[in-house]
């Protein structure tokens, strides 16, 4: 992928990761309530992770946020762990327990990565499937999420797009898979599906949450340096950057 120039990312630093979950809430429900007005529907794709679970918290117990027309809402997972929906590693599972079994989003509203298949292409391509039935578009085009809220990982992936993954590059899917030794559970390979790049890209609005001291260090050369998708594949919002907004708690932000 190429970028035409390097632009300054729109970070904002605050002074904490309640503070980055605050923010990213009252962005969310500004957006939603808009977007609907305008075109009667929202389409939000969400990561997994620690980075957004005080948001998914607070998706669960603000009346604002309850009080949303949650069946104009479409909810997309941006990336998920190959296990069993009620596995504790399950992105899915844990939007269950901090926010979905609280608001009124009608079942058919919620669309979660497929993961009951012994064959993974196979449930990527059920999700691309559901894509594109979803937002009414055909082989060749891209999904438009009106948001889509990432995390970063201290080694610079986001989604599932690891550093030195081919997945990074992958222009042709809407969805695909990624194979990886998940360090949570040892000794077992944990494959994932993940939202291409292009689809996440393509979205009308981008959030990366960044909290933690431990990502100081990856920060600082992701923010300074030039784009390297393969050693930081967050690098792969440089050319859409106008679209991004970083949310950046304080020891996060201890070295930029």
């Amino acid at each position: 992928m190429s970028v035409t120039k390097q632009k300054k990312p729109n970070t904002q630093i605050v002074a904490d990761a309640e503070t980055i979950a605050r923010r990213c809430l009252e962005l969310f429900v500004v957006s939603a309530q808009q977007i609907v007005k305008k075109k009667n529907v929202f389409h939000l794709a969400i990561s997994g992770g620690h980075s957004p679970q005080r948001f998914f918290e607070l998706l669960g117990s603000e009346q604002k946020a309850l009080s949303l027309p949650w069946d104009k809402i479409h909810l997309f997972w941006v990336d998920e762990r190959y296990v069993p929906h009620d596995s504790p590693y399950s992105n899915y599972k844990l939007a269950i327990d901090t926010f979905l079994a609280k608001i009124p989003i009608p079942g058919k509203n919620v669309h979660p990565i497929p993961t009951d298949s012994k064959d993974f292409d196979s449930a990527a391509r059920q999700y691309e499937k559901t894509i594109r039935n979803v937002f009414h578009i055909k082989s060749g085009q891209l999904p438009k999420f009106d948001l889509v809220i990432l995390g970063m990982g201290s080694d610079g992936h986001t989604g599932s797009l690891f550093p030195n993954s081919n997945a990074s590059f992958d222009t042709k899917d809407l969805a695909c898979v990624v194979y990886l030794l998940d360090q949570k559970l040892p000794d077992q390979t944990v494959n994932r599906i993940t939202l291409t790049y292009p689809v996440i890209c393509a979205a009308s609005q981008i959030v990366v949450l960044v909290s933690g001291a431990k990502k100081a260090k990856t920060l600082k050369e992701v923010l300074a340096g030039p784009p390297d998708e393969v050693r930081y594949p967050i690098h792969i919002l440089w050319p859409v950057l106008d679209k991004v907004l970083w949310l950046i708690d304080s020891p996060a932000a201890g070295l930029i």
